[in-house]
């Protein structure tokens, strides 16, 4: 199940599933701690009226899941004929303090007044632990609080008459026979139960009489914080009406945040300009305020594969933050640099994947490849996040800034890369490919290394450090000169994915048309954008990757079997596809890569979001959604056509 929303204010970040219920919610880092996060739990809405009791989700609600305009604010819709209601959220994290906050309007589409329940359930596995939590009532307060440690999560809500929640229980969740406190809803009331510890939860229960055809409101929240005192201190800014309030100046905050990118986001053609600026905040709700960029806040992976991808990998951050950095973002940016430079290993290399509190994240790199010891990394995200700081400085002049990273970040990682080359070949070491599966020497980190490399030597040259600028330039030319020589598959008129160099300097080479080593070459000036050889790699993706299922699109790689659905069978990415469409643009074929742009449109979902991959045959979105890799490439083809 994908998260077609996702809220956040850079510390808390909460995504809503495909019938608006709180499915993940992420404190006090944007992706890490997980406080939700698994099938199986979700905050449940239920209504009970005229004797019935419904979920959201139930047979019966048609729901609709968006964005409000120019914003990190939910628009939700849900309708349910035969009950003949309709429930309409607007729901946010405050910008300023970590609260999630629900604006719910209730309206009885009925011919007579009735009595409505409405119930909010909350289930939480606090730090990611399935035991230790306490759930109380705190009836001075008129809140419900869950608390596990360091971390306190207060719920509440007021009616439009600013009186609160008439019933509460607190139960069990999962363990011992008990299924949870919502199961308690079936008759419409609640057993008042005060508190319970292990595996817990909580439903509070609102009772509205509303006439015919006429609408009720209330306000819901739950305020988070690393004490008691903290949570409630948030939870008593949001009492007596102060929601509303709230809403608008997060409405403001991210109108304002926006209005940084308005020149640019101006020049972008009309029918792409309502989804850039959805794919531009699904980005910022990814971004932690203390730099990290988090591929996915969709926990739903973790259902089926042993993580998620809830981590900072240097590459997809600086992949996503390009865009930014073309629109005209600073902060961002900066944040991620700054977090790249303090995560940095002392030899001058980014590590597979961090945390967003900048720990090692997991790996599946071992530290011996063939019984020989290896650095289990992916070299091309060391050398991307030096050419990313080279597009920051050129973008925006920002010289004092990046020179501060020089000694500390530039230096490092360019002589890193210096120094991590095979004499034999003159080309990088073998490391780990961008697709985190083979160790050798790609293409496309060829590429990357190529161009961080190059965008270093620049960085010298402007700081006047000429003996580093000389000597980093030398190697990138001696890259791009044995590239040529090396990494071009005449046979298939392709170039190599890669290759491992073996005993006595021998080369294995691994065929597999992969889209990431033409992108690699041609984006990262490895090989001149008209050389023959990129003619022919064009001519051969064309035949062999490109639109070659009913879904179109393009794969990463021949026989991908990452979420495979038939062996043999690639499925389509949107980072590849849209690849493809910036080459075209490139070439001056605007007509394909709008084509492409179109297909992309039409299968997001309403909100903008992305998936990683689409099933070959059926179009459904497959892998974690969104994912802000895909979100970002939207943008940048976009702005790519739109000049």
């Amino acid at each position: 199940m994908s998260r077609p929303v996702f809220l956040s204010n850079g510390s808390m970040a909460v995504g809503l599933n495909r019938f608006g219920l709180v499915n993940d919610l992420y404190y006090p880092y944007v992706g890490l701690e997980n406080h939700v996060g698994n099938k199986d739990l979700f905050h449940r809405v239920g209504l009970f009226v005229d004797g019935t009791i419904s979920w959201l989700g139930d047979v019966g609600w048609e729901v609709t899941v968006d964005y409000r305009p120019d914003s990190l604010i939910s628009q939700v819709s849900a309708q349910n004929d035969g009950l003949k209601i309709k429930l309409e959220f607007s729901d946010f994290v405050d910008s300023q303090r970590n609260v999630f906050a629900r604006q719910i309007a209730l309206t009885n589409q009925a011919t007579n007044r009735r009595d409505i329940k409405l119930f909010l359930h909350q289930v939480f596995r606090i730090s990611d632990s399935q035991r230790d939590d306490t759930a109380q009532y705190l009836p001075e307060e008129q809140v419900v609080m869950h608390y596990k440690g360091r971390r306190v999560f207060v719920i509440s809500g007021e009616l439009a008459d600013a009186s609160t929640f008439d019933q509460h229980a607190i139960g069990l969740n999962g363990i011992e026979g008990h299924t949870g406190t919502y199961a308690d809803a079936a008759d419409g009331e609640l057993s008042g139960n005060n508190v319970e510890h292990g595996r817990v939860d909580s439903t509070l229960r609102f009772s509205l009489n509303i006439d015919a055809n006429s609408t009720g409101t209330l306000n819901y929240w739950i305020a988070a914080g690393a004490s008691q005192k903290d949570a409630l201190d948030a939870h008593r800014q949001f009492v007596n009406k102060q929601l509303n309030d709230r809403l608008e100046d997060t409405q403001a905050h991210w109108q304002q945040w926006l209005a940084v990118a308005a020149n640019q986001l101006h020049k972008v053609d009309p029918k792409y300009h309502q989804q850039t600026l959805k794919s531009l905040l699904i980005i910022k709700s990814h971004i932690d305020r203390r730099g990290a960029v988090i591929a996915s806040g969709d926990s739903e992976m973790l259902n089926y594969t042993r993580d998620y991808y809830s981590y900072c990998w240097p590459r997809d951050a600086c992949y996503v933050l390009w865009p930014l950095i073309r629109l005209g973002y600073k902060d961002e940016p900066r944040a991620y640099f700054e977090f790249a430079r303090d995560v940095i290993h002392p030899d001058g290399y980014l590590m597979h994947k961090y945390q967003p509190d900048r720990a090692i994240g997991s790996s599946w790199h071992p530290y011996l490849n063939s019984g020989r010891p290896e650095l289990p990394i992916q070299e091309d995200e060391t050398a991307i996040t030096l050419f990313l700081l080279g597009e920051y400085l050129k973008h925006t002049n920002d010289k004092d800034f990046v020179l501060g990273l020089y000694d500390t970040m530039v230096q490092p990682m360019a002589n890193f890369i210096d120094s991590f080359i095979d004499s034999a070949t003159k080309l990088p070491h073998a490391s780990y490919d961008l697709w985190e599966e083979k160790f050798m020497t790609t293409t496309y980190t060829t590429a990357v290394v190529h161009a961080g490399l190059q965008a270093a030597a620049e960085l010298a040259e402007k700081f006047e450090y000429p003996d580093d600028a000389i000597r980093w330039r030398t190697v990138a030319d001696d890259i791009k000169q044995a590239a040529r020589e090396t990494l071009f598959n005449h046979d298939i008129r392709y170039f190599y994915k890669g290759f491992l160099l073996g005993e006595n300097d021998m080369l294995s080479f691994d065929p597999v048309i992969d889209a990431s080593s033409l992108y690699g070459a041609v984006m990262f000036g490895l090989y001149d954008k008209d050389d023959p050889y990129v003619k022919q790699a064009v001519d051969t993706l064309k035949a062999r990757l490109v639109d070659k299922t009913p879904s179109g699109g393009v794969p990463r790689y021949e026989s991908d079997h990452y979420h495979a659905v038939k062996a043999g069978v690639s499925n389509p990415w949107f980072v590849t596809t849209l690849w493809y469409a910036q080459y075209l643009i490139d070439q001056q074929d605007k007509e394909t890569a709008a084509d492409i742009l179109g297909w992309t449109q039409r299968h997001m979902l309403t909100s903008g979001a992305l998936p990683e991959q689409l099933h070959p045959y059926s179009d459904q979105h497959l892998s974690v959604e969104p994912l802000i890799w895909s979100s970002a490439e939207f943008i940048n083809t976009a702005l790519d056509i739109s000049e």
